[in-house]
């Protein structure tokens, strides 16, 4: 059985991103999961950079990151979310209220892999991953 190393570390962009990710590859992680808010997307070149400069694979929510050098995404589909948000404003403008609308969680989620990335990091893909992924990026 593979041991699990379960690591949560803390970092202040753009400042610590080097050191945190060494920090993280010396703990023995075997890859990074970066969760998305502005600052990460604001940094996601360096992120990725800095991971990839310590080996360290990365994972990311949605696509958007992987322009920036990540290895994988897996979230829900930025443009579902956002024609969403556009079905409920204009819901709103017709008249309803915002307390008496659904709440509705994304039904489309999407796989994307960085295949260039892989190949830098000297990681296989296997074929059924590529085979089920929404995207791969050459």
């Amino acid at each position: 059985m593979q041991e699990s190393i379960f690591s949560e570390s803390e970092a202040h962009l753009p400042e610590d991103l080097e050191e945190g990710a060494a920090r993280v590859a010396q703990a023995g992680a075997g890859a990074i999961l970066t969760l998305s808010d502005s600052a990460t997307i604001s940094y996601r070149s360096q992120i990725a950079a800095a991971a990839f400069r310590n080996r360290l694979p990365t994972i990311f929510s949605n696509k958007a990151y992987l322009a920036g050098g990540g290895l994988m995404s897996y979230g829900a589909n930025i443009q579902d979310a956002w024609r969403q948000a556009g079905v409920y404003t204009g819901q709103i403008l017709k008249g309803a209220k915002p307390a008496d609308l659904p709440v509705v969680q994304s039904s489309k989620f999407e796989l994307v892999i960085n295949a260039s990335t892989a190949r830098m990091l000297g990681l296989t893909v296997p074929d059924k991953l590529l085979a089920t992924a929404d995207e791969v990026i050459e």
